[in-house]
């Protein structure tokens, strides 16, 4: 499955491999678990934002979604 960089990110599951805007995820010869591809496009990660985005593969699992629904506008 392809997965596109959205940011700079060193992947500390990885021994910090670095990953730039527009890499590809993973790295050619690593697999990752559907939960760290859950957790890496998602917001349940260190910087709480998607770091990495589907490259068009259909078959790639739904990025994670922060639970709550939408945020409420401050009055």
């Amino acid at each position: 499955m392809a997965w596109k960089v959205l940011q700079y990110f060193e992947d500390l599951q990885d021994r910090g491999h670095p990953y730039r805007a527009g890499d590809s995820f993973p790295r050619s010869g690593l697999e990752v678990s559907p939960q760290r591809i859950a957790e890496l496009s998602g917001t349940s990660n260190r910087r709480g934002e998607p770091l990495i985005e589907n490259d068009g593969d259909p078959e790639a699992p739904p990025a994670e979604k922060k639970a709550g629904g939408r945020k409420r506008k401050a009055e």
